[in-house]
């Protein structure tokens, strides 16, 4: 290549430019995921569901107390809009309820910030990169993932199959299936004997 001048067209190395959160919040949970009473503190998370026709997600909020999803939403896209509406279905909080997350785009954003502060929220956010902060949500979506679509072998189905079992699922996790750490009760039949 020397000898006759020739040169390497080398190949420019592109890096993702990741953009700053707009509001990070300190790690209030510090992996305490016990409460005292329902609506306490409340755990929020995203995950996929590649099952159906197209990419779809799953947004949802778990109640620490008992381990009960208290919300959730089904959609195609994984934007602000599509957390807030989960969040907009919580019914009436206590004061001091304190809400967990990771560091998403999502829950950092300054529209998602305001909603949880118009609710009278508290904000706690994981550390980045570290999913153990947020272990309860992750293993209810585990669960789901593992006792429905991994179970049965549903790999590709339709998207109204899809958001069908995932309801179904949601059902069975608040009303029926038992938890040994609630005494033998469903999350459910835990919070009503609570109260």
């Amino acid at each position: 290549m020397q000898k006759y001048g020739w040169q390497c067209r080398v190949k420019v190395k592109k890096r993702k430019r990741t953009g700053q959160p707009a509001h990070i919040v300190p790690n209030l949970l510090a992996r305490d995921f016990t409460a005292l009473k329902p609506l306490e503190r409340l755990v929020t998370d995203i995950t996929y569901l590649p099952f159906g026709q197209s990419m779809m997600y799953l947004s949802s909020i778990l109640d620490l107390f008992n381990g009960e999803v208290i919300a959730f939403t089904i959609g195609f896209t994984q934007d602000t809009d599509f957390v807030l509406d989960t969040l907009n279905q919580l019914p009436d909080l206590p004061e001091g309820c304190i809400l967990h997350s990771d560091q998403g785009s999502v829950y950092t954003s300054y529209a998602y910030q305001k909603a949880v502060k118009e609710k009278g929220m508290t904000m706690s956010m994981s550390r980045k990169g570290t999913p153990a902060d947020n272990s309860p949500i992750e293993t209810f979506h585990s669960s789901l993932k593992s006792e429905t679509f991994y179970l049965d072998d549903i790999y590709r189905t339709t998207n109204a199959c899809v958001i069908n079992i995932v309801e179904e699922y949601i059902y069975y996790y608040n009303n029926i299936r038992i938890k040994t750490k609630l005494n033998n009760q469903s999350p459910v039949q835990y919070r009503q004997l609570a109260v």
